[in-house]
């Protein structure tokens, strides 16, 4: 049977695929052996893609909203009504009347990487909310802060590193996240066998946990104590040494001085983590021949995250391992710009302007998406009165999504770029749905920004376009072109416009390979069959390899670019350009750290969320094959506080918090450490009006319908999802 490759867009490993084809139909998916990153490795979701690619649930036509219900209609009638609609509002009530949310999938495709940007360049709205702000946001904070670049995120060198300290990650579930590493669990494992170190910080005895040589059981949303006490000890006792990066740090004296009451004895009670096995972590860290602290969400969407993502990288400067081999260094992607030359940038701002109702500050541009109920229900100037919502659905993943549900159905005016009805988009106006992941190309502009190996890889499209579907770059350019006045413009308009902005920009910088050529005769060289592609291919000419499209595509299992190497001090973009070590956010908030060294452990549990292997947020739960077994919808709960609270194992247990209560039956383990409960994130497929039957079968209920939006870390704007307070009693039994 014939075969196609595909980069697999179901997680951040980014695996290479051979799919089989029956005509237009996938048949079947297995790793590509000759993928230069994947080199043949497959997880159940990317065995599942033919699966996903086919979902009878999947939207085929746009959807519009007629006489108060969704109908199919052509896509001319869809865009038809976004420019009807949508350009008088925003004329009439001023840019900001209009949100914007991007969910996770964004980076996930082609479409999702190259569009929304200029949409929100053209809109010129600031109510821009994220997935990040549920998620990463902390880490684009903190790196933004100490190297000036928001974006410039180091990643452990797995290959070579001998000793990884990992917080609040679980990638032999996840995959990998913020660090693109197709095989994780066999890179540990290799990391392991060449008599590497493993330790796995988490509440949770999880899969990656039960692989570590010590696994650290911690109390929930601490991690930044324990942090801050390994830096604590590596500096009074000697052991700190920057190595070749001190001559570009500074504020490492003031780092000694604000971390000094943070001992392993001040937060070893907090913690729950004696401080002798706090210090014997900083002394094997910091004796290490090379080592890597990496961190993630379970350290990100905590009430000090910002401050946990800083203490990560403060860790990893203090050892040396910033930037050298074997320890977290920057990857360097084929489409990022150029290299400049070393020297003072911009720096990172935060806060530069605030939220409508609760005055939350801005990070990377973004508002916080738990605040998005309050500035669609709060009247007044800046109301926002439509919304255009891009693979996201917040009614799951935000706080409170009964609060954004009622939200949502208040709108003048909804778009949703989705290929379901799902929980969020079913209150939209107008539905565009994207065609199943076999019919677009791939490229991954975001993850190469974050790959444990520099690499590139290209894949077309595996089969054509069915009748009736439109490209999802297409639906993104006419969306641009009905939502900014420029309805019925060819799409490619819209790619023509960005290549002769980058390219007259390009051309005046004398660090670009396009310095002092011109412009027009640059991008009639431009190669590719369609606007996508020849932005790709303009990116990478002007990219730090020369590389072209042509050339890629003469790779069709990609061109290795080889491990990564250290860029410091080029990569800085701070004002100073040099690491700042200290920024001043990060100063104001240690004192807000310091008041919780008092906080011992009570009774009371607290609650963190779980992923499984064979599921990504709420993306996957209508696919039969990644449902079902281990992974399902309950409440962990360790034995010793099952008996003490009369917990049984698959009764039902009414969990309460902030936000609300939920039902949901009890799983007894001691995967949890005593004081913990787990509950997965992505669930609640229970509402009216939507079209995912296999999800709707087992529904599950949604973990964060417990939060009201009100626990945020306060420089990232991160809603708190891990490590908060709840009640938990078990359900009475009904008399018959």
């Amino acid at each position: 049977m014939p075969t196609a490759l595909r980069i697999c867009p179901l997680c951040e490993a980014t695996c290479g695929l051979t799919l089989t084809l029956d005509g237009t139909r996938v048949t079947g998916a297995r790793g590509d052996r000759d993928d230069v990153f994947s080199q043949g490795f497959i997880c159940p979701k990317g065995a599942a893609f033919g699966e996903v690619d086919a979902d009878p649930d999947r939207l085929r036509t746009p959807l519009v909203r007629k006489d108060g219900e969704l109908r199919e209609a052509t896509w001319d009638e869809a865009f038809d009504t976004i420019a009807r609609r949508l350009p008088p509002l925003l004329g009439q009530y001023g840019p900001n009347a209009l949100g914007v949310v991007l969910g996770n999938p964004n980076v996930h495709t082609m479409a999702g990487a190259l569009y929304p940007p200029v949409l929100l360049g053209a809109l010129r709205t600031r109510n821009l909310f994220t997935a990040s702000t549920l998620d990463q946001m902390p880490k684009h904070v903190s790196s933004g802060l100490l190297f000036g670049d928001p974006f410039a995120i180091p990643v452990p060198d797995l290959d070579r590193t001998a000793h990884l300290l990992m917080l609040g990650a679980n990638p032999l579930e996840s995959n990998g996240s913020l660090c693109t590493a197709p095989d994780f669990p066999g890179r540990i494992k290799a990391l392991r066998k060449r008599g590497g170190t493993l330790t796995v910080v988490d509440p949770r005895r999880t899969r990656t946990a039960r692989l570590a040589d010590r696994h650290v059981a911690i109390r929930p949303g601490t991690d930044a104590l324990l942090l801050a006490a390994l830096a604590t000890t590596i500096l009074t006792e000697g052991l700190s040494d920057p190595g070749t990066l001190a001559g570009h740090v500074e504020g490492l004296a003031d780092v000694e001085e604000a971390l000094r009451e943070f001992t392993p004895e001040a937060v070893a009670d907090a913690c729950d983590v004696d401080a002798g096995t706090i210090r014997t972590l900083a002394r094997e860290l910091a004796a290490a021949p090379s080592a890597a602290v990496y961190g993630r969400i379970g350290g990100s969407t905590v009430v000090h995250g910002t401050l946990t993502n800083w203490l990560v990288d403060v860790l990893n400067v203090l050892t040396g391992n910033l930037d050298r081999p074997g320890g977290a260094l920057f990857p360097l992607s084929a489409t990022a710009p150029a290299p400049r030359p070393p020297g003072p940038g911009k720096g990172f701002a935060l806060g530069r302007w605030a939220s409508r109702v609760s005055g939350h500050p801005e990070a990377k541009g973004e508002l916080p998406l738990a605040a998005l109920a309050e500035e669609i229900e709060t009247p007044g100037d800046g109301r926002i009165r439509a919304l255009v919502a891009i693979a996201a659905n917040p009614v799951l993943s935000a706080p409170d999504g009964d609060r954004l549900d009622r939200a949502l159905a208040g709108l003048d005016f909804m778009v949703s770029v989705d290929p379901y009805l799902n929980e969020t988009s079913r209150h939209a106006d107008v539905v565009l749905p994207p065609p199943p992941p076999s019919q677009s190309a791939h490229f991954d502009f975001a993850f190469n920004g974050f790959a444990v190996r520099n690499q590139v890889r290209y894949t077309p499209a595996a089969v054509p376009l069915e009748p009736g579907r439109m490209d999802e770059c297409e639906i993104h350019a006419r969306l641009i072109l009905a939502a900014t006045g420029m309805h019925g413009a060819d799409p490619d308009t819209v790619d023509a416009m960005v290549i002769g902005r980058t390219l007259a920009k390009a051309v005046t910088e004398p660090h670009s390979p396009a310095y002092g050529q011109d412009p027009e005769e640059y991008a009639a060289g431009l190669g590719g069959r369609s606007g996508p592609e020849r932005r790709l291919d303009m990116m990478l000419r002007l990219g730090p390899y020369g590389l072209t499209l042509d050339r890629l595509l003469a790779h069709p299992h990609g061109i290795d670019l080889g491990p990564l190497q250290p860029r410091i001090p080029h990569v800085l973009k701070t004002r100073s350009g040099r690491i700042e070590l200290l920024p001043e956010p990060v100063a104001a908030d240690l004192p807000r750290l310091r008041r919780t060294l008092d906080d011992a452990g009570t009774d009371n549990l607290v609650l963190v969320g779980r992923r499984h292997l064979r599921s990504n947020n709420s993306w996957l739960h209508n696919i039969p094959a990644l449902n079902g077994g281990t992974n399902t919808c309950t409440l962990q709960v360790h034995p010793e506080d099952a008996a003490r609270l009369g917990l049984a194992d698959g009764a039902p247990a009414r969990i309460k918090a902030d936000g609300g209560e939920l039902e949901v039956p009890v799983e007894v383990t001691d995967a949890v450490r005593r004081g913990v409960v787990s509950l997965p994130h992505g669930w609640g497929h229970d509402r009216p009006g939507t079209r995912m039957a296999v999800a709707a079968g087992r529904p599950g209920v949604n973990v964060n319908q417990l939060l009201d939006g009100s626990r945020l870390d306060p420089l990232s704007g991160t809603a708190v999802l891990n490590g908060f307070p709840v009640d938990v009693s078990p359900v009475p039994a009904t008399r018959p």
